[in-house]
């Protein structure tokens, strides 16, 4: 397994995103799991639920406690708005090496 440095990390999800988004068969797709996972890592959410087709999000969000609310909004670019959801703290990094690990992306460098 290679290593990544922070940067590259990012740009391979990024690239990753793209490529799941514009691959359009996301209803039964692996990659719906993948973009539920990056939005409840960066929200600490629960239950998120993306409608592609009517460009919403819901999800559960933490409101202290052990309290959570439901919220729902709309997206226009939900490309856009996954990849705004990338951390660079040692955690997400970690995360998001797994992520690339699982679906076998391979780094030119």
């Amino acid at each position: 397994m290679s290593t990544f440095t922070t940067p590259e990390i990012i740009d391979e999800v990024k690239n990753l995103i793209s490529y799941s988004i514009n691959n359009r068969n996301l209803e039964n797709s692996n990659f719906q799991t993948m973009h539920r996972a990056i939005i409840k890592k960066y929200f600490e959410a629960k239950h998120v639920n993306i409608d592609y087709e009517n460009q919403t999000i819901d999800m559960q969000l933490p409101v202290g406690g052990r309290r959570y609310t439901n919220i729902t909004f709309e997206c226009q670019d939900i490309e856009r708005f996954l990849k705004s959801c990338l951390k660079k703290d040692e955690k997400s990094l970690f995360f998001y090496q797994s992520l690339l690990t699982h679906y076998n992306v391979i780094s030119a460098a």
